[in-house]
């Protein structure tokens, strides 16, 4: 199954003829939407657990497209945007385009225009939750770590022999070389350098 097969796509759009024809478009192609008049009622809906882009008009009643676009980053939700919008000017494009978004389309589009923004928001924001899941099971590894073993990776992904770990630690390098063991294994790491990827995924410093 694609991305596009399970996603929804969000609409906002104060122009009900223009949400209709919108959901008809999507509906014709296999895809699921689901439409709001205003942002309050986008917002209160529950943030979906699949995949979802959201298409919004930029001029909406009580909240703005570009406010809508800035709440969601500040709640943490990775949506992707695609801007329509019939009074379009270049600063609100570059403004809307440096927060992230996918696409700014003015109106009338094409329809195609649209189903290949749709396309591509999908495809980021999968990207975007296969490198969370990603993320998410190395910090599950790391947390099965030992204190003493995240000190040893610090020193490992710093560029550290075995020998040099153990005098750092002040035990034996047979000791050392048991935790660096523990440490490849535990986060599955077949080499020192990919096990420094790993670190630089994580974002864990090298020690020094």
């Amino acid at each position: 199954m694609s991305a596009a097969d399970e996603a929804i796509v969000f609409i906002i759009d104060d122009d009900a003829r223009m949400r209709a024809a919108m959901e008809r478009l999507l509906m014709s192609v296999g895809l699921h939407a689901e439409s709001f008049a205003t942002p309050q009622d986008f917002f209160r809906r529950k943030p979906p657990d699949g995949p979802s882009c959201l298409v919004s008009d930029v001029r909406l009643p009580g909240m703005s497209g570009l406010d809508v676009q800035r709440k969601l980053i500040e709640s943490g939700l990775q949506i992707p945007v695609i801007f329509i919008t019939g009074h379009g000017d270049i600063p609100m494009t570059v403004k809307a385009m440096k927060s992230g978004a996918v696409e700014f389309l003015t109106k009338p589009f094409r329809d195609q225009d649209l189903l290949d923004a749709i396309q591509q928001a999908l495809e980021l924001e999968n990207e975007s939750r296969q490198q969370q899941h990603e993320i998410q099971r190395l910090k599950d590894r790391y947390e099965t770590l030992t204190a003493r073993e995240r000190e040893v990776m610090g020193l490992l992904v710093s560029g550290m022999l075995t020998k040099q770990i153990a005098s750092r630690l002040g035990t034996s390098e047979i000791t050392a070389q048991v935790h660096r063991g523990h440490v490849m294994r535990k986060m599955q790491a077949n080499s020192p350098a990919e096990l420094g990827r790993i670190a630089e995924r994580l974002k864990i410093p090298a020690m020094t």
